[in-house]
């Protein structure tokens, strides 16, 4: 292979991981992907848009995600402790079959909304490679903040965030 095919190659390669991080990227700064899922307990349905005016933090999940298991009790800390500040977390679960979810919370209950992405419409919208997946959404509908994948640690990243998200008016 000459060097120049290696190079043009290369850049393909590269290309490639660019647009399937584009929301990392090129999203940061724009109006979030809209979506409306259901929720879990069978009420309405939940839009995001009518989350708008507070800090959402949007947490994509599954139920045989090890770090998922891991990060669910300290976003629930979070979520409780910030949501009378205007800050609200949102679960979207990413599983065809939402049974093995209503298992994973049954054991591990959380007090913030679960929704339900069982087509992963929500998931592509947001190019979700991975699990878990965490979006910050500020007050007026702006993506602000992506991050992939979960280690212990990690959640004072989020807090970092979503406290100087909360502080702008």
């Amino acid at each position: 292979m000459s060097f120049k095919s290696l190079t043009l190659a290369s850049a393909v390669l590269l290309g490639s991981a660019l647009a399937g991080n584009a929301l990392a990227g090129d999203a940061v700064g724009q109006a979030a992907p809209g979506f409306t899922l259901p929720l879990r307990g069978g009420s309405a349905p939940l839009g995001l848009d009518k989350l708008h005016g507070q800090v959402v933090m949007v947490n994509f999940w599954a139920s045989w995600c090890g770090p998922c298991r891991e990060e669910f009790p300290l976003l629930d800390q979070m979520y409780k402790k910030y949501k009378g500040l205007g800050f609200t977390m949102l679960g979207v679960n990413v599983e065809p079959e939402s049974n093995n979810a209503e298992g994973f919370i049954a054991k591990t209950p959380v007090t913030f909304p679960i929704v339900f992405d069982k087509d992963s419409s929500v998931s592509k919208l947001y190019h979700v490679e991975g699990m878990p997946s965490t979006v910050l959404i500020d007050r007026n509908g702006v993506l602000r903040w992506v991050h992939r994948g979960y280690k212990a640690g990690d959640e004072n990243e989020y807090l970092d965030h979503v406290r100087a998200l909360l502080r702008e008016k």
